[in-house]
């Protein structure tokens, strides 16, 4: 049995492909709150109750509607996504350009009131949702076995980051997003409906926190509190990455995944913890994170 420092081979790549996985939806749900606070400039701490959205749209699509998995990722971050344009018309644009706090104390509030309403409905205890068929088993790759659905995961939030980086950062419609957060009235006399793409923004920001509780569904139990257990470390990410950053939430949720995966091999105790002790290491040395840009 082939050993790294003491630690068989087949567990160490096991670690690591959980780490890859967790790495993923800290990837996914990392660049949603890049995108609302680096272009909108709010901090959205609606985001785990928006995550946990998407898991519960697509268990309670199939428990009622018989919506199978695969119109569940299309649905699920459509429907959550709506709902996110509404609470940024409706809420949120009427605190626009007040100190980020209120935005903060807004989104907070928010997730109290659609997790405590959960948890009114449906109670604390978790609820399974059913792997799809095409995605069940694994495949053993001799130094490791990888299960289907989990690999489906990484390759499915890592195509996404992707798109969303590329869309951003060398489209036009990437450009027309910058340039109307940086100088609305200058879009605006351009003809360019800069509240419109403010709406469509947070939206899809929201829409990537629901995707990526759709696919979490299959793996964890889909519960009230599952978002807000995720979202202080996936802002410890955040920061880390710099926020704002879009390339930074992915590399940084990636990287971070992969650590927290390795502390569980060689120090188990400090697993829960050593995202934030890097958090701290970086905030130290570069405040604006790792890709962020100074002030």
């Amino acid at each position: 049995m082939t050993l790294v420092f003491g630690v068989p081979l087949s567990v160490l790549f096991g670690q690591l492909l959980l780490g890859l996985i967790n790495g993923s939806f800290y990837a996914l749900l990392s660049l949603g709150l890049a995108i609302i606070f680096g272009l909108l400039k709010i901090i959205n701490f609606a985001h785990g109750a928006q995550y946990m959205l998407g898991a519960f749209a697509a268990y309670l699509g199939l428990n009622y509607l018989g919506i199978n998995y695969w119109a569940a990722l299309l649905l699920a971050p459509l429907v959550v996504g709506l709902l996110g344009m509404g609470i940024e018309r409706g809420l949120l644009r009427r605190i626009a350009g007040e100190d980020h706090l209120y935005g903060l104390l807004l989104t907070f509030g928010l997730a109290l009131i659609v997790e405590g309403s959960f948890v009114k409905l449906f109670g604390v205890s978790g609820s399974s949702y059913p792997m799809p068929e095409m995605l069940k088993g694994g495949h053993n790759l001799g130094f490791m076995f990888m299960p289907t659905y989990r690999g489906w995961v990484i390759v499915a939030a890592l195509s996404v980051c992707i798109v969303t980086w590329y869309m951003i950062e060398r489209t036009r419609l990437g450009s027309y997003l910058r340039a109307g957060t940086e100088n609305p009235k200058l879009m605006q006399a351009f003809g360019i409906n800069v509240p419109l793409l403010v709406t469509l923004t947070y939206g899809y920001g929201v829409a990537l926190a629901a995707f990526a509780g759709v696919l979490a569904a299959p793996i964890y139990a889909v519960t009230p509190g599952m978002g807000s257990n995720l979202l202080i470390v996936v802002f410890a990410v955040v920061v880390i990455g710099g926020m704002g950053s879009i390339m930074g939430a992915i590399l940084t949720g990636l990287a971070m995944g992969l650590i927290e995966g390795l502390t569980k091999v060689f120090y188990p105790e400090a697993a829960n913890t050593v995202i934030f002790l890097i958090m701290v290491l970086v905030l130290l040395v570069r405040p604006a994170g790792l890709f962020g840009k100074e002030a």
